[in-house]
């Protein structure tokens, strides 16, 4: 019910936070499992975010494993169908536990539902495919050695920006890597080499390699450009970014404490989308305490802020 309930919300939300959507293969988000999807990870909470929303069916997520400590968040984090995985970074006594959550997920797999991975290991913000882990690899060998149709299905995200508000996503889906590309007379060790080839040449394919300082690379693989619409915008973007500032400029200066790591662009997010609700409601009692007659014009605050957000995109360079 509760993550019923979240992703509603979530989709409702994503149309502000991101200004585009592009998915080079939209009849994959209405597959049923058992489906893994093998994603690299640029953009920390945002990506599940995004993948989650996107999908028909509920997707269960693997996240990182130090989040689920407290038992209190573990209860939450699981309601929302996160699952936690661990790394060497977070203690190597804790890698154990990744074989409980592998556990789960073939529970998931087995009720033909569908499972997240971030193959990379960890979050960092970059155009650029790194290293893949064996995690993947092992859970898609553990899952087939049960018998279970599993696909795996590769996953590109690429971001116009990591620091902007408002962006723009590509999101590609590779052709699925399959029982058949590794073979199960060879050892433990080169069936994960095996598997981890098929989907590294699939994501090479379709993660976007940019250098930093490549900004007409970047501006020409994302449509960052004026479109005929600009000067429509004009006033709902300037009355969108009004009614909003009061809550934007707050959050920004807070996320500026992750501005120098991986996750400030999903910290943004992250708290816009829990403090939005209570944002309106707050505006709407203001208005009707000052000005009754206009309180219902609140309702229109997430389409200014969604003109404010395609307005700004693109004077972004």
């Amino acid at each position: 019910m509760l993550y019923a309930l979240i992703k509603i919300y979530a989709r409702l939300a994503i149309k502000v936070c991101c200004r585009k959507i592009v998915v080079n293969k939209p009849a994959v988000l209405s597959q049923k499992g058992p489906l893994l999807l093998a994603a690299n990870h640029p953009n920390s909470f945002l990506d599940g975010m995004i993948m989650t929303t996107l999908f028909d069916e509920p997707v269960y997520s693997l996240a990182r494993g130090d989040v689920f400590r407290k038992k209190w968040l573990n209860r939450l984090f699981r309601r929302m169908q996160l699952l936690p995985v661990y790394r060497t970074s977070e203690g190597v006594e804790n890698l154990e536990h990744n074989y409980t959550t592998f556990a789960s997920c073939l529970e998931v797999f087995k009720k033909n539902a569908v499972v997240l991975i971030f193959s990379e290991g960890r979050c960092e913000n970059e155009w650029h495919l790194r290293p893949l882990k064996k995690g993947t690899a092992r859970l898609a060998l553990m899952t087939w050695e049960t018998g279970l149709p599993l696909q795996v299905i590769p996953v590109a995200f690429n971001y116009s920006s990591f620091r902007n508000f408002g962006k723009e996503v590509h999101i590609y889906f590779g052709e699925p890597v399959n029982a058949g590309m590794v073979r199960t007379e060879e050892t433990e060790g080169r069936r994960l080499l095996a598997f981890n080839g098929a989907l590294k040449t699939q994501l090479e394919q379709y993660v976007y390699e940019i250098a930093p300082g490549e900004k007409d690379k970047r501006k020409k693989l994302f449509s960052i450009r004026r479109n005929k619409d600009f000067f429509l915008l004009l006033l709902p973007a300037l009355a969108g970014w009004l009614s909003h500032a009061a809550l934007f400029y707050p959050v920004k200066m807070f996320a500026l404490f992750f501005r120098k790591s991986d996750h400030y662009d999903s910290v943004m997010a992250a708290m816009l989308l829990l403090l939005y609700p209570f944002y309106l409601v707050l505006a709407f009692l203001i208005l009707f305490m000052l000005a009754p007659i206009l309180s219902p014009l609140v309702v229109l605050f997430p389409f200014l802020a969604r003109a404010c957000v395609q307005f700004k995109y693109q004077l972004d360079i």
